[in-house]
């Protein structure tokens, strides 16, 4: 509070360590015994109203769900191994695809009928064909890829309609990499943070998984001299999968921190161990020791099982925070504000204009 006078002969009881000054609202005031300036107003907080989430929390099962996403990668890429080594003279390995890509299928359909809680609502959803709808799109997936898998398996244990059975295969190897992949723009179709920021390097990471998982199924069912295919998707599904990861959490920003804290952290770090030690064993090790071979299988199945449980519990932690989704947010509109001053984007819908347009 200022108490100094203005008089004729001067300012009368002025206290320069006390009295405000005109002008200095904007000047550093340094804080005793420290440098900078004093924090006067506490930091701001990321709340929402009534201290309610931004967005609705995901009510998902986890295992439901990530077995569901788990198996099917399985199982799509179980399918198009099968048909390769059907094609390349390896039967033990053909089999033991097949047999895997049903039992992966059919595990897949029950934990999301579980989730859904109710089978109907899965026949319902066959009722129409949408193709902005990445639901409808992988219950149609699922619906024409399911008894392409089971005739496929059915035909090679019992030995009837061997034609029959082959065709099967190749139809369920045409429908594999889809079924692999859909479930990747599944779940980046939402507004959650950690998934829905991924939605560029997603279907990648999954397919990498799917096919990692494939190759360790291979590895540990198949003998050593019928498993080199099994070798090598699991080689290159593991390095598609770490690889793809690393450029969707970096090019993400904030938004993955998820990805390295918590749960999701010590899942995603162990699928990347297992992942990688299982591809390095495969096929280092695995072309001479059957053991070898089981053992890295069974780390690349844990791996990829890992990597699903992962992103769920990323996205399940990025949607309990309002940062990932407030932040974001912030960003894109003042990087449109700034780009409408500048006259460079539309105001409505913060596409850069060509140089030399006129408006």
């Amino acid at each position: 509070m200022n108490t100094s006078e203005v008089t004729r002969e001067g300012i009368r009881g002025a206290r320069p360590d006390h009295d405000a000054i005109p002008g200095s609202a904007g000047r550093r005031r340094p804080r005793r015994g420290g440098r900078g300036e004093r924090l006067m107003v506490p930091k701001a907080e990321f709340r929402s109203y009534y201290g309610k989430p931004v967005l609705n929390q995901i009510v998902w099962a986890p295992y439901d769900i990530g077995g569901y996403l788990f198996l099917g990668g399985l199982a799509g890429a179980s399918s198009v191994l099968a048909a390769g080594a059907e094609l390349s003279g390896r039967p033990v390995l053909a089999r033991a695809m097949k047999i895997g890509a049903l039992g992966a299928i059919s595990g897949s359909v029950v934990a999301l009928v579980h989730d859904l809680g109710r089978p109907a609502r899965f026949v319902n959803m066959l009722r129409v064909f949408k193709p902005s709808s990445p639901m409808s799109v992988g219950s149609w997936l699922l619906a024409c890829y399911g008894p392409l898998a089971g005739a496929a398996a059915v035909t090679d244990v019992t030995g009837l309609l061997p034609r029959l059975g082959r065709a099967a295969a190749v139809g369920a190897a045409a429908f594999g990499p889809a079924v692999a992949a859909y479930t990747a723009p599944l779940i980046c179709d939402t507004a959650v943070p950690a998934w829905h920021e991924g939605h560029r390097e997603m279907p990648f990471v999954f397919v990498g998984s799917g096919a990692a998982a494939a190759g360790g199924l291979g590895m540990l069912a198949a003998p050593v001299e019928q498993a080199g295919p099994a070798r090598r998707a699991a080689l290159f599904g593991a390095a598609l999968e770490v690889g793809a990861a690393q450029v969707m959490r970096r090019r993400m920003g904030m938004v993955a921190e998820p990805y390295g804290r918590g749960s999701a952290g010590v899942l995603m770090r162990a699928a990347s161990a297992l992942t990688l030690a299982g591809a390095a064993a495969g096929t280092v090790l695995g072309r001479r020791s059957r053991a070898a071979a089981a053992t890295a299988g069974v780390a690349l199945l844990a791996g990829s099982l890992c990597t699903r449980l992962g992103v769920f519990q990323a996205g399940v932690a990025s949607a309990r925070d309002p940062r990932y989704t407030v932040v974001p947010q912030r960003a894109r509109a003042d990087a449109r504000d700034a780009g409408t001053a500048d006259g460079a984007g539309d105001a409505r819908t913060g596409v850069p204009a060509q140089r030399g347009e006129q408006g």
